[in-house]
């Protein structure tokens, strides 16, 4: 089986540090959001939401029936806290990272490149 791209999971977990939702919620958290990055699709999700569920991330918190129809709610446990603490970290070392090779750590403008040394000797 395939895992989730990492930004599945991030924003899935995202959606429920909001608190409880159905999966219908979920996707549409995750989708404002991610500023509409995160479109995912149904099977995504379910197979996301399995897979945090089976590693203890996240945990199924009841089922309502509305309209006829089971909905099923979700929720992050402390453990899926954690993850996404993890994850949030990361994504900032990530952005810091690029942010000083553009040399725009302190709001300044792209750097400009350097000439390549050996264009210098030419």
């Amino acid at each position: 089986m395939a895992t989730a791209r990492p930004d599945t999971t991030f924003w899935i977990l995202t959606a429920l540090a909001n608190g409880p939702q159905h999966g219908y919620g979920i996707l549409r958290s995750a989708f404002e959001a991610s500023g509409g990055a995160a479109s995912l699709k149904t099977a995504t999700l379910y197979a996301t939401l399995d897979r945090l569920t089976a590693s203890g991330a996240v945990e199924e918190s009841g089922e309502q029936i509305v309209d006829g129809r089971a909905r099923r709610y979700f929720r992050l446990t402390s453990q899926g806290v954690a993850l996404l603490e993890s994850e949030t970290a990361e994504l900032e070392q990530r952005v810091a990272a690029a942010r000083r090779a553009l040399g725009t750590a302190a709001g300044g403008g792209a750097r400009p490149r350097p000439a390549h040394p050996r264009s210098a000797l030419a």
